[in-house]
């Protein structure tokens, strides 16, 4: 299997489902004229045009608006925020229309699209432009939540957000764009709503997403020498959650760390512990663990960044704690 790149893996996706189906396009800031800032779009404007591959001004009202429209309309567009901060400028078009429109007109109509937002801590990139936003979105209804963390599923999952009827948030980390890995040949397709167990364990369940993936598995790696055997699941969708998969490796580890670079508070491992707390808390052995970031705004000097990102040794440490 080859090795390509989380944006090449994407770029791919992109290419291969422009060329499948005439309806999809893409839109945003400097999408044409500079293949994306991560070179995620590279290519596509020679290839398909700039009638496909459209530059927008720097308005996410209209890129958003534009996009719910066209979808309305039979196309399926998708529309690159930039950087996921920016999703706030616009939101009346989210969570307003581009969420709620399909059902307001019960169900006479469908929203196919995608909204791509690069998200998280990168090279002190400060406050306005490192944060991770995906839990403002599970609290809406009608909306899908994706959050790849390796090239392939960044594919796959794109690929299958393309295809969706419905409207579909996609985060990708900004750290991940030059990350590579083994990606699959041919019409690769990972099912949005069904998490994957990275590595099996049976001491404690590690459940994490995107970037903090990696993190997980080097403390599954770093707790695997002194006795510990982490199970690790990829959430890969955080709307629908996959609490099946979550239940089962509870069931077996009896243990349950969640982990994400948002702010702990009110975060992904909210809803998950309160999941488990609901409908597992029988099958418990130790407190849920949450790991996530201090809450306050993503800093610009280089020390106090470091002091909100989460790391490996935060990892192994907590898991140490519920395990004693």
């Amino acid at each position: 299997m080859r090795e390509i790149s989380f944006s090449e893996a994407t770029l791919e996706a992109m290419s291969e489902e422009m060329e499948r189906d005439s309806s999809v396009f893409v839109l945003g800031e400097d999408i044409a004229r500079q293949g994306g800032i991560f070179g995620q779009f590279k290519g596509l404007p020679q290839k398909f045009g700039t009638e496909r591959v459209l530059d927008t001004p720097i308005s996410e009202t209209s890129i958003v608006g534009a996009a719910v429209g066209a979808a309305l309309a039979g196309m399926r567009p998708v529309a690159d925020m930039h950087f996921a901060d920016f999703i706030g400028v616009c939101m009346d078009e989210v969570f307003n229309q581009m969420a709620k429109v399909r059902f307001m007109f019960g169900g006479q109509c469908k929203v196919p699209m995608v909204l791509r937002a690069p998200d998280g801590i990168i090279r002190s990139a400060a406050a306005q432009h490192s944060q991770s936003v995906e839990a403002w979105f599970m609290h809406i209804p009608g909306v899908k939540v994706v959050i790849p963390s390796n090239p392939a599923d960044a594919k796959g999952l794109l690929k299958a957000a393309i295809r969706s009827d419905d409207p579909v948030l996609y985060f990708e980390h900004k750290v991940l764009f030059p990350m590579k890995g083994p990606v699959p040949d041919g019409d690769h397709i990972v099912p949005i709503g069904k998490a994957n167990v990275s590595r099996a364990g049976k001491d404690v369940t590690i459940v994490s997403y995107s970037l903090m993936m990696h993190r997980a598995l080097e403390a599954a790696e770093k707790l695997a020498t002194e006795g510990v055997q982490a199970e690790v699941i990829d959430l890969r969708t955080i709307s629908p959650i996959d609490k099946e998969t979550i239940f089962e490796s509870v069931r077996k580890t009896k243990r349950l760390v969640i982990v994400h670079e948002a702010v702990k508070q009110g975060g992904v491992g909210a809803e998950i512990s309160a999941l488990v707390a609901e409908e597992m808390i029988d099958w418990l052995d130790a407190p849920i663990r949450r790991i996530g970031a201090p809450f306050v705004p993503v800093p610009f000097s280089p020390p106090l960044e470091q002091l909100v990102k989460i790391s490996a040794d935060n990892i192994v440490k907590t898991v140490k704690e519920i395990c004693r």
